[in-house]
């Protein structure tokens, strides 16, 4: 009985309805269908035109989302004593443990969670800019499969973990993706805010292949875990494991190719491209 109250006063269902952008799919669709429509019809209004000069832009943005993303990585990782203290587990949570402790305060740090999970997801939103300031630069060979599809499928993902997923019983999942995906992104817009800062910064970015590795990492980690939930006793929706597990290996998959592409196959081209030194036996 205790069991059965516990499960339907921390149900997610409802709880964040009333948040923006959560309650229907329609409004999140819209944004969706918009953000195609600028990337089909952009760079041809683009094409005649001069790039536009968003240097002061796009560092404001850039630290910016470097503060977001420090914020949300604040937000969950203050979290993490209430991962060990309520008997979850790294992975998941598998019982409810009726040890003493405060049920109201549980519910509240899984509202919490809940409640940064919504800024994940608006996050999302917002880095649909970066494509928007890629036409405007005329930077169209930057408008990738990968870019495109990695933007424009994060939001629904994130959409339907806050309406469904981002708090009560599923506090782990919510955690250990958000604890990861916001310090990558810290990282990640620190690197665009160098960058943007001019050429006096390349040398001081020397570190982005490593930006694209910890980026793999951090989608084989989510695989793992996810992986993990869908075989184990997990009280976390099945059918939400597979999405998100498909998902993280479509990211795998295209994240491996770009690395492959920009890194491995550069590197070897340019070896093959640099002149051999010819030796020549000495005759004494």
């Amino acid at each position: 009985e205790k069991e059965f109250t516990y499960k339907n006063s921390t149900s997610q269902k409802g709880k964040t309805d009333d948040w923006l952008l959560v309650h229907s799919p329609v409004p999140i669709s819209c944004i969706f269908f918009c953000y195609l429509i600028i990337i089909w019809v952009g760079p041809k209004l683009m094409a005649k035109r001069e790039p536009v000069n968003l240097k002061p832009v796009l560092i404001v943005y850039n630290f910016a989302m470097v503060c977001l993303s420090a914020y949300m990585f604040y937000e969950v990782s203050v979290l993490v004593e209430l991962v060990f203290f309520f008997s979850y587990i790294f992975f998941c949570m598998i019982k409810f443990n009726e040890r003493s402790f405060c049920f109201t305060s549980k519910i509240k740090a899984e509202m919490k969670m809940a409640r940064v999970c919504w800024w994940f997801y608006f996050s999302k939103v917002i880095e649909l800019s970066d494509t928007i300031f890629f036409i405007l630069r005329k930077k169209n060979s930057q408008l990738t499969f990968l870019h495109v599809y990695h933007h424009a499928t994060m939001i629904f993902n994130w959409w339907a973990g806050v309406k469904y997923v981002a708090g009560g019983h599923y506090f782990v999942e919510a955690f250990l993706i958000g604890l990861i995906n916001s310090l990558v992104h810290v990282v990640m817009y620190l690197y665009y805010g160098l960058a943007a800062l001019g050429p006096n910064m390349a040398k001081y970015l020397w570190w982005k292949r490593y930006l694209t590795s910890l980026q793999l990492l951090q989608f084989f980690i989510v695989t793992i875990h996810t992986a993990y939930n869908l075989f184990a006793d997990c009280d976390f929706p099945d059918s939400m494991n597979v999405v998100v597990l498909a998902y993280s290996l479509s990211l795998i998959a295209l994240f491996s190719n770009f690395y492959y592409r920009s890194y491995l196959v550069k590197q070897g081209r340019e070896n093959s491209a640099r002149p051999q030194r010819k030796y020549t036996k000495k005759v004494a």
